[in-house]
């Protein structure tokens, strides 16, 4: 049968994997089940791979030995698909995916992408915007009364009220639109299987309040009695400490108090000392409880080590380009602790180092080296930075009060262990393993920690650079880096001198860095991005991508954006947001090119910056365009008056055109 076929393993994966979720009613049945406990729905195509979420979570609820059905980018225009499975026993577990859907569909001047790395093939259009929302309410009307659970990135970074980038407007709570009964924030395994078991031991969503991670929403009348057990000062009441944050009404409309709600959240991110929050929306009360507490090293390892066929779903036909790029990739960590104001990282993962033990990470490496597909090298070894492996602070008692968003601007902290020997020791067994030719290291290093440890450039020099190694520097502007909480210009200078003395102590004189740089941050101005231009010149550097600053829901830029106000300082903050300025931005990080010459020129002019135009040795232009740039404006001229303008309305019976009046559709004779 085709469905058996589906849900045999090559031989090689046999040996360490287990069968995927079903994605059908047939998979479902040839499984031997009759039904399943939680249907997952997803906007990304089913990967099994521990860089998936939906892999992750479905393999430990497996493990804790509950059933899974698996609806990967469901036609969300009916409730049909959300039966595919039957009634679920327990749950409905929502994620619109790896990522925000409007980020995942929409460039930073709002343009749709032309692509979708978590699709088959790159295809777009197979999940729609804010697919939380539309994802729930099918799962309501398909079957009434089972719970609801939302999660993933969207859910989490929208817990509470927040700006919405792509409307323009601050949105209230998704936990009120989407209408779930539970959001999980965070990293959600333990989470999730604690869910499932209570459902099963036959409590209630409501008895499922107390949990670590979650958030919900409470009825007219609960919010009413917390009204008056808050105004009454109730100390009974199980929220009697916590936070009450700026409600939705005087965030929406007063941008004092969005910054205020700001800070008041980012405050309480510290598992060990957050305290519950609460936000009222009109009469009703959102209510999100502390994050989840950091996992241990032997709970990541159960959750690695866990029976992956680290492959996308046999009934694709297309690759998935998220997974040809992460595929022959290794998650030694998760967290960080840089706390850099446009980043997600900390905000969903947290700021706590999470790591898993050399032997789990060795296991998998030698799982992949079994595969007679795999080609022998480790695209990558690291997590959201990867040389934050096993760094955790030296003195936990102080870190369980510790409300410091960075540790390690604006300085490293004295408490942070920054040790690189466990990293550096793990290296070097992963490229000794047999059937490994190149460990390499691709997800991003923090440069100032990898100061500190000369014999850990040195080995990253020698036999773990792919020819580039990627780094972030961001800017060059003290202002702008230190609203992003990124150190300073000198400290990326001072790196790659080190690594190219490290590189050519190594034999490899040819290794380069590859910085990234972001346009348009909150306080980065023509002027400042003017200074950024001249040092990539003066230094050789052409960037590839230009990286579009976007305020992306629940980060600290992004209040920065919205209210032109630092949250932790209170100072005013320049902000770029007409598409003219934003456009500028990003041309001057690409001055080199000659398509963007004349956006170049007039940003230089703007900026009263004409000396920069010439042959001189700074120039960033000539002083006459080339022809290059003329030819490029005249395309993207001819691209914009191209295409039909008058909505062109068919008329039946009619193949000549409407005539008025006339009874025929041809001309009159002439007489």
């Amino acid at each position: 049968m085709i469905t058996s076929r589906r849900l045999s393993l090559p031989l090689w994966t046999e040996r360490y994997a287990a069968p995927l979720a079903p994605i059908t009613a047939a998979e479902m049945r040839a499984r031997g089940w009759d039904y399943v406990d939680v249907v997952f729905v997803t906007g990304d195509a089913y990967v099994d791979h521990p860089s998936f979420a939906m892999a992750i979570l479905a393999r430990v609820l497996e493990a804790a030995g509950f059933r899974v059905g698996m609806l990967s980018q469901p036609d969300w225009h009916s409730c049909e698909p959300w039966r595919t499975f039957g009634k679920p026993r327990l749950f409905f577990a929502i994620s619109a995916g790896n990522m925000d859907s409007m980020i995942n569909h929409y460039t930073a001047n709002k343009k749709v992408r032309n692509d979708d790395a978590y699709s088959p093939g790159g295809k777009i259009g197979l999940r729609p915007d804010r697919a939380t929302l539309p994802y729930c309410h099918r799962a309501r009307e398909a079957y009434p009364g089972v719970p609801i659970i939302a999660g993933g990135v969207e859910a989490s970074l929208r817990r509470l009220a927040h700006y919405d980038y792509w409307s323009d407007t601050v949105r209230r709570s998704i936990l009120l639109d989407c209408k779930a009964d539970l959001l999980v924030y965070g990293m959600g395994e333990q989470v999730i299987v604690d869910i499932a078991r209570r459902l099963a031991a036959g409590e209630t969503v409501r008895d499922l309040r107390d949990l670590r991670g979650v958030a919900y929403a409470l009825g007219a009348k609960e919010s009413e009695e917390l009204t008056r057990s808050l105004g009454e000062g109730n100390s009974s009441s199980n929220l009697a400490n916590a936070v009450l944050l700026p409600s939705f009404e005087q965030v929406s409309q007063d941008k004092g108090a969005f910054v205020e709600a700001t800070r008041l959240i980012h405050l309480n991110t510290n598992p060990h000392n957050a305290k519950t929050l609460i936000q009222f929306h009109d009469r009703q009360a959102v209510v999100v409880n502390p994050p989840s507490l950091p996992l241990t090293e032997q709970q990541m390892d159960r959750i690695y080590d866990l029976p992956y066929t680290r492959r996308p779903h046999p009934s694709y036909r297309e690759p998935i380009p998220a997974h040809e790029m992460i595929k022959d990739s290794v998650t030694i960590m998760r967290g960080c602790f840089g706390g850099c104001t446009f980043c997600s990282i900390t905000a969903h993962q947290g700021r706590i180092i999470q790591s898993r033990s050399q032997e789990s990470v060795l296991g998998e490496v030698r799982k992949m080296a079994a595969d007679p597909e795999f080609k022998g090298i480790v695209s990558d070894v690291g997590g959201p930075t990867a040389n934050m492996y096993q760094m955790t602070c030296t003195r936990p008692e102080v870190e369980a009060r510790c409300k410091r968003l960075s540790c390690v601007h604006p300085t490293i902290c004295k408490l942070l262990g920054t040790d690189h020997g466990p990293l550096i020791q793990l290296l070097k067994r992963a490229r000794e393993e047999p059937g490994i030719r190149k460990v390499l290291v691709a997800s991003g290093i923090r440069m100032d920690l990898a100061q500190l440890s000369p014999e850990y450039l040195q080995e990253l020099s020698a036999h773990h650079v792919g020819g580039h190694l990627k780094v972030a520097p961001e800017h060059t502007d003290r202002t702008v880096l230190g609203l992003m909480k990124k150190p300073e210009n000198d400290n990326f200078e001072s790196f790659a001198r080190e690594f190219k003395k490290a590189s050519q102590q190594a034999g490899k004189p040819k290794q380069y860095l590859v910085p990234y740089y972001i346009a348009s941050h909150p306080g980065s101005d023509l002027h400042a991005m003017i200074d950024l231009a001249l040092f990539l010149k003066r230094n050789g550097y052409r960037p590839d991508q230009v990286q579009d600053f976007i305020p992306a829901p629940f980060d600290i830029a992004t209040c920065m954006y919205y209210t032109g106000i630092d949250p932790f300082t209170g100072q005013q903050v320049y902000v770029a947001k007409g598409l003219r300025d934003r456009k500028m931005q990003r041309a001057l990080m690409q001055f080199f090119k000659p398509e963007n010459y004349f956006e170049v020129r007039k940003a230089l002019e703007a900026a009263g910056r004409t000396d920069l135009i010439g042959n001189g040795c700074d120039a960033l232009i000539p002083a006459q365009p080339p022809r290059e740039a003329l030819a490029a404006r005249m395309q993207r001229a001819n691209q914009t008056v191209r295409g039909d303008y008058v909505h062109q309305v068919p008329t039946p019976g009619r193949k000549k055109g409407y005539r008025p009046g006339r009874k025929s559709a041809g001309r009159r004779p002439r007489r």
